[in-house]
């Protein structure tokens, strides 16, 4: 057959399939593009002709309410794809969510959080399947700038209109006030009582120090932000399955604009205790006791040091004698039984639950716990220390409650951090060791430290849609912060802020929140954005384990292909530095 021949009839071929004619000798056109066997010919039609089948386009965007890890409400969502001209389900998101409410709160607060809760997923499905189903579908899901912008844009609408029903609201509740003086016989009296008090609480008695920093008030969560988190990163997921590749690779091309050849794992900060503030031991400084396994080790081995000695600090605890409970157990004649129920207790962040009187008690007990394996901390592994401080903060006073009844100024802190770290060396990071409104303490205990163990922002920094101001970090001074996937939290949004903190020295934590989902995407997005740890919890609760499961699976990954590079443990000198400026 001539060259001109056969040319007409694929031609013929390719207008058949898409539509625009039947040609006339149709057997003769198959038998000539294809010499196959019957059992071979469909299969051979498809490989060639899926090259003019159009690229895949959202077609239908799916949300769905979900359980989390601890029993609460959260956001599933669904992203279809027209794939072939056929409409397929490519993948699934479930959004974790982060609580804002403290251990102690009133029970009357918790169910107004567990409300609202119900009320922003029930709004989160709404806008996915209504709003963002339409707005999104035909979008190319490898495009993820301009669905991230399209997502920003609506979220910015309900923003504006959430805006304008409170201003409403206001105006009305003041015409109302208005109207209450105007026809009440005793107006004019009730009009001057506000100021009469106001006038009292102005001659109140004001202390003589140096006033603290008032408490930033928390940022408002627009009820249904879940719903953009959700779908942008269903979209990136999405993106990663067209593109047969898997999400830290993707994520790392949409950061770098192509794909590198190594990869540094970050170091993983498991939660081997918790300490509950409100528990009836007198020390209030630590929430979380993490082990940081030694760059020198791969993962797994690191992982299996760390999962030994959770394993030899539970047995201590439930051994007679080790601790002062058992003792006092002992003095009155039950000192063989083994530590009653609270200590096997485990939290949500899926490590166990205790309380100590005071650091070095604390401190100590995990020494023995590595000494009993043959681990030296400081050596073999390393100690970072959660003090939350925002929850030891007693504004009466005006100082922070370190323990039952002993309380420091945020001068007294840094002085106090110095020393600790002094003597317990083999602690190389604090986390949130002040209030964020300290600014001031900030620059003076990373001047002071900042060369020998990191100084984190986690709670102490703002929320993330507040973080960048004109390509800055609107934070105190620090080693780094630890980022959290919530809320209205797009991965645009991730690329650009790591993006701007790697360029300023400070180093990306990717963090678990406290409601945790059994998505395991998070250890993706951190492994692409090339985060320098990731803190996910204890190695406890199948959705946190699941996380550290799916870190292990990239090493394997990156190790068979030649492309694992070894981490740094470098620390940031901040002693040459300006002091940072205090807003």
């Amino acid at each position: 057959m001539e060259a001109s021949e056969r040319r007409r009839l694929r031609q013929e071929a390719a207008e058949y399939y898409r539509g625009l004619r039947v040609p006339e000798r149709m057997e003769e056109v198959l038998n000539a593009l294809f010499p196959l066997p019957p059992q071979d010919l469909y299969g051979e039609l498809a490989n060639y002709f899926s090259k003019f089948s159009k690229a895949p386009v959202i077609c239908k965007l799916v949300g769905r309410k979900v359980i989390d890890g601890v029993g609460e409400p959260t956001l599933e969502v669904e992203i279809y794809c027209t794939v072939k001209n056929y409409e397929k389900r490519i993948c699934s998101s479930v959004m974790a969510t982060h609580s804002q409410i403290p251990e102690n709160a009133l029970p009357e607060i918790i169910e107004a959080d567990e409300r609202e809760r119900n009320e922003s997923v029930y709004t989160a499905v709404e806008w996915v399947c209504d709003s963002l189903n339409t707005i999104l579908r035909d979008l190319d899901p490898t495009d993820q700038c301009q669905a991230d912008k399209m997502l920003g844009e609506y979220f910015a609408e309900k923003v504006e209109e959430r805006k304008e029903i409170e201003r409403q609201e206001k105006e009305m509740r003041e015409e109302e006030e208005s109207a209450k003086v105007t026809t009440s016989p005793a107006s004019g009296h009730s009009a001057a009582t506000p100021k009469q008090k106001k006038g009292r609480k102005s001659g109140k008695k004001v202390s003589e120090d140096t006033p603290i920093p008032p408490a930033e008030p928390a940022e408002p969560v627009l009820c249904g932000s879940l719903a953009i988190g959700g779908a942008s990163l269903a979209i990136a997921k999405a993106g990663a399955t067209i593109s047969r590749v898997p999400l830290y690779l993707y994520t790392a091309l949409l950061k770098h604009k192509e794909t590198p050849k190594e990869i540094t794992l970050p170091l993983p900060m498991v939660t081997v205790l918790y300490c509950e503030k409100n528990s009836p031991t007198k020390l209030k400084l630590v929430k979380e006791v993490m082990l940081i396994p030694p760059v020198e080790l791969l993962l797994h081995q690191g992982i299996e040091i760390v999962l030994e000695i959770q394993k030899e600090i539970t047995r201590k605890m439930e051994s007679p004698g080790k601790t002062p409970a058992s003792r006092a157990e002992s003095r009155r004649g039950r000192g063989h039984k083994a530590q009653p129920g609270p200590l096997k207790r485990i939290s949500h962040l899926g490590c166990l639950i205790t309380g100590y009187d005071s650091l070095e008690q604390l401190l100590l007990q995990v020494q023995a716990a590595c000494n009993s394996l043959g681990l030296e901390l400081g050596t073999d592994l390393y100690l970072a220390i959660n003090c939350a401080a925002h929850e030891l903060m007693d504004y009466d006073k005006g100082k922070y409650e370190i323990l039952t009844g002993t309380f420091k100024s945020p001068d007294e802190m840094v002085a106090m951090y110095v020393e600790m770290i002094k003597n317990f060396p083999f602690i190389t990071a604090l986390i949130d060791p002040l209030r964020k409104e300290d600014r001031d303490q900030w620059s003076s205990i990373c001047r002071a430290l900042g060369s020998k163990c990191f100084l984190i922002a986690e709670d102490a920094a703002t929320q993330i849609s507040k973080l960048k101001t004109d390509q800055n970090i609107n934070i105190a001074m620090c080693s780094g912060v630890v980022l959290k996937y919530i809320n209205q939290t797009t991965v645009s949004e991730l690329i650009e802020l790591t993006a701007i903190l790697d360029g300023q020295r400070h180093i990306s934590i990717l963090g678990s929140p406290d409601r945790e989902s059994s998505d395991e995407s998070l250890v993706d997005l951190a492994v692409g954005l090339g985060a320098r740890f990731l803190k996910l919890g204890g190695l406890s609760r199948g959705e946190r384990v699941a996380k550290y499961n799916r870190l292990l699976a990239i090493e394997e990954e990156l190790a068979a292909n030649g492309a694992l590079r070894k981490p740094k443990l470098e620390f940031v000198d901040f002693a040459e530095e300006k002091p940072a400026t205090t807003s």
